[in-house]
């Protein structure tokens, strides 16, 4: 697949992007939990603190997939990169696409001088974990995923 171009993200790529997270979330039957608005997307992204960025793989005009991240910081290691989605629409997975978004962004954690990459996989998801074990990374079974929702 010669023709897939893996970019940074632009605001115009907003749209495109989260219906491929929309895609993901109903995928591991958590659609009712994405209550982002495209507007709080874009502004989160592009606006005067973004605090997210992205690549895109793009074939003819048209957004397959996405890789998400943004800046972590560990008091042991330092700046990670941290990947947040790493998504192709279903119909173009099995092309090597997540690959090229998963090593382009690895490449920007490298560039830009992170210590490394964090993220998290369901336990469920077989062929994700699969795809990540290709890379050799250190999967934790010790700590607990937490998150408090402000109201």
């Amino acid at each position: 697949m010669d023709d897939i171009v893996i970019r940074k993200a632009v605001q115009q790529d907003c749209g495109p992007m989260l219906l491929l997270i929309k895609e993901l979330a109903d995928y591991e039957k958590a659609l009712p939990e994405v209550t982002l608005t495209l507007e709080q997307f874009i502004e989160d992204g592009f606006g005067n603190s973004p605090v997210w960025g992205a690549f895109v793989a793009e074939h003819n005009g048209e957004i397959l997939g996405i890789s998400l991240y943004y800046d972590r910081y560990s008091t042991w290691k330092g700046r990670r990169l941290y990947l947040e989605d790493l998504v192709v629409t279903e119909k173009w997975r099995g092309k090597q696409i997540g690959k090229k978004l998963f090593e382009a962004t690895m490449e920007y954690g490298k560039s830009c001088q992170y210590s490394g990459m964090v993220f998290q996989v369901l336990k469920w998801n077989e062929p994700a974990i699969n795809f990540y074990k290709k890379y050799s990374p250190k999967f934790d079974n010790e700590w607990f995923n937490v998150s408090i929702e402000f109201k």
